[in-house]
C-alpha cells in the first residue's frame, strides 16, 4: 500500500531539478483538482436540470469524457514524487541501506520503461485523432455534442512524459544513494514511520498558527 513519505532537498543540481519539476507537478495536480470540482458542478447542473426542468445538461457524458483524463493522469507524477502510489511497503520496510536503494532503483527503472512505452503508444493514439485539415483539427469527436477528442488524448502523453522526467530524477537519486551508501538520499521519497508522520503533521500545524 502507499505510505507517507518525505523528500529531502539541498543546494545540489539534482535537488534544484527536483524542485523545478515539482512546481510543474503541483500545477498539473491543481488542474486535476479543478477538473474534479468541474465534474461535480456538471453533475449538479445536470441533475438539477433533469429534476426541475426535465432537461439535463446537453452533452453531459461528452464533458465527462473530456474531464476524465485530467483527473486520471495530471496528478500521477506529483504522487510519484511523494511515493504515494500503491506499493508493497510491508516488504520495502524490511530493507535498509543499499539493498533498499537497489530495490527502489530497479522498480523505478521498470516504471520508467513502462512509461516510455505508454508515451509512445498514447502519442500515436493522439496523432491518429489530430489533423490540421479537419474541422476543429479532429478526425473524431464525441457522440452527443461533437466535442473534439484530441485534447483529451493529448493529456496522456504529456502527463506520462512528466512522469518519465520524475523517474529519471529519482533514478539518479537512488543511483547516488547506492554509490554513497547514505541513509538520506536527495530527491527520492523516504518512507516515514508513524512517529515521524505524527511529528511532521504537528510541525505543519504549528507552522500555520
Amino acid at each position: 500500500m502507499a505510505g507517507s513519505s518525505a523528500v529531502l532537498t539541498d543546494d545540489s543540481l539534482l535537488s534544484r531539478m527536483d524542485q523545478g519539476l515539482l512546481r510543474l507537478e503541483k500545477f498539473f495536480a491543481l488542474i486535476a483538482g479543478f477538473a474534479v470540482f468541474g465534474l461535480m458542478v456538471l453533475a449538479v447542473v445536470s441533475v438539477t436540470g433533469r429534476n426541475l426542468f426535465n432537461e439535463p445538461l446537453p452533452g453531459y457524458v461528452d464533458w465527462i469524457q473530456q474531464l476524465m483524463p485530467l483527473i486520471a493522469f495530471m496528478g500521477i507524477s506529483y504522487v510519484q514524487r511523494d511515493g504515494g502510489h500503491i506499493r508493497m511497503d510491508i516488504l520495502v520496510a524490511q530493507l535498509r541501506g543499499r539493498p533498499l536503494w537497489v530495490f527502489e532503483f530497479v522498480t523505478t527503472a521498470m516504471v520508467l520503461g513502462l512509461m516510455v512505452l505508454l508515451v509512445w503508444g498514447s502519442w500515436a493514439h493522439f496523432d491518429r485523432s489530430f489533423d490540421f485539415s479537419k474541422p476543429m483539427w479532429s478526425r473524431d469527436s464525441t457522440i452527443d455534442i461533437g466535442l473534439p477528442i484530441w485534447p483529451a488524448k493529448l493529456l496522456a502523453p504529456v502527463a506520462f512524459s512528466v512522469l518519465c522526467l520524475r523517474t529519471v530524477i529519482q533514478l539518479v537519486g537512488y543511483g547516488r544513494a547506492i554509490l554513497s551508501g547514505t541513509d538520506s538520499p536527495i530527491a527520492v521519497p523516504l518512507i516515514q514511520s508513524a512517529a515521524e508522520q505524527a511529528a511532521a503533521e504537528a510541525e505543519h500545524i504549528e507552522g500555520r498558527d
